[in-house]
């Protein structure tokens, strides 16, 4: 057994630091007035984005069970909570929608008085130009069978037919007053298809958000619950694979920035913080991160049940997304966040 000194410490590595330990990183650590001297820039208000689903016909807000403090919203509702993302200085809302009626091409999402143009309309007016309005650009909650665009003879989704009605659909939407048409398919050339329609039709100056590195994920359950998918069968055909390699979404990024998009986006997040850094590194623009509604639920399952610190958990979660490369970030709790970012830490 190594001699002891005097302190108690061995006396070999005494000798070779002359004083143990000579580096102490827990001083940098000390309290949270040193740990937030030191801190890695950190998320704002300003680069959260409020998801909000709008329920054609509702006259009062509707719960989502599957996620806690998540609703359903009528026109009123919707209102108020786009004047409260704007208030808390929030970056923007993705507004979605679920329409009174369904059929196989998705024919509501093309209608100009249609569920998500009405949401736009509204929260534009409400909003006027202090805060982002984005609106998701796809056919899945307009489908009676879920997928994202127009099936085949083959059951498959015919992607070229798809990809023509999410032009429609944003030039639509654009006409309604939307700031970044979303669009979340995962259908080959939709950007570039996307920006040509909007150029046409006079909106160049809306910007294209692409679902670059959209995963076939377990994780968007709760999701489904609240625009009430009726998805038959999976999407593992057109959305990215879970065990994937990275070069697919470095290449799905590349692929997109050429076509014009303004932002990238990858979702889910935390469970895909290695393609958010991958994607990152190689993207000429902006890169946003959806923290998605499963995400969002097993905390708040969790943090009911006493097995996590909520408000820990929340920010340690999105210090994650924020650290991996998320410019900005998509979550359920952003109104929420807005504040504690304005509070020190407890």
């Amino acid at each position: 057994m190594a001699a002891e000194s005097e302190a108690g410490r061995p006396a070999a590595l005494r000798a070779m630091t002359g004083r143990f330990p000579a580096v102490r990183p827990r001083r940098l650590r000390r309290n949270a007035a040193m740990r937030r001297f030191v801190r890695a820039p950190g998320l704002e208000p300003r680069q959260l984005v409020l998801p909000l689903f709008y329920k054609e016909g509702l006259t009062a807000p509707n719960p989502v069970a599957a996620m806690p403090g998540v609703y359903q919203h009528d026109l009123a509702s919707l209102r108020r909570q786009a004047a409260a993302a704007r208030a808390a200085g929030l970056g923007g809302v993705m507004l979605f929608a679920v329409p009174a009626h369904r059929d196989a091409t998705g024919s509501a999402a093309l209608d100009p008085a249609g569920a998500l143009t009405v949401a736009v309309r509204e929260v534009r007016a409400e909003v006027g130009d202090d805060l982002l309005v984005m609106a998701d650009v796809c056919l899945d909650e307009f489908t009676d069978h879920g997928h994202c665009g127009v099936l085949g003879d083959d059951g498959e989704v015919d992607n070229d037919t798809t990809v023509a009605l999410y032009a429609e659909m944003a030039v639509v939407l654009a006409d309604a007053g939307v700031d970044v048409a979303a669009p979340s398919g995962m259908m080959d050339g939709q950007v570039g298809v996307i920006r040509a329609a909007l150029d046409d039709a006079g909106h160049s100056t809306v910007a294209i958000l692409a679902y670059t590195a959209k995963y076939a994920s377990a994780f968007y359950g709760p999701f489904r619950d609240a625009v009430e998918s009726a998805l038959c069968g999976d999407r593992l055909s057109y959305q990215q694979d879970p065990g994937g390699a990275l070069r697919e979404a470095v290449r799905e990024t590349r692929l997109d920035v050429a076509e014009g998009a303004d932002f990238v986006m990858v979702k889910p997040a935390l469970p895909y913080l290695d393609v958010l850094q991958a994607v990152a590194e190689v993207s000429e623009v902006p890169v946003l991160a959806y923290q998605v509604s499963g995400e969002y639920a097993q905390v708040e399952a969790a943090a009911e049940r006493g097995w996590l610190d909520r408000r820990s958990t929340i920010l340690e979660t999105l210090a994650a997304i924020h650290r991996a490369g998320a410019d900005a970030v998509l979550t359920y709790w952003a109104l929420e966040v807005a504040d504690w970012l304005r509070t020190p830490e407890p």
